[in-house]
């Protein structure tokens, strides 16, 4: 199970063969291997997107450069509006 045969791939082109004619077969191959382009494509985008989301968040985190009174005071300002 898993490969086909030479009998099976001539069983399937005999019945697309019936189904769509001869000349809409030609246009079938041609709309799918636009098609395999196309998702191609679109995989390999996908990728190069991902690899340079990946790169920029490698980067380290920046440390801003705020003493302990400022951060202290900030943390009682952003309380003191949240209570409100």
């Amino acid at each position: 199970m898993g490969s086909f045969g030479t009998t099976e791939i001539i069983l399937v082109v005999a019945v697309l063969f019936l189904l769509f004619g001869a000349s809409r077969l030609p246009q079938l191959a041609k709309s799918l291997g636009q098609s395999r382009k196309a998702f191609k494509e679109g995989m390999r985008e996908a990728e190069e997107e991902e690899k340079a989301q990946l790169s920029s968040n490698t980067s380290a985190p920046q440390v801003s450069a705020v003493n302990d009174e400022a951060l202290t005071e900030e943390m009682r300002r952003r309380a003191e509006a949240k209570q409100s």
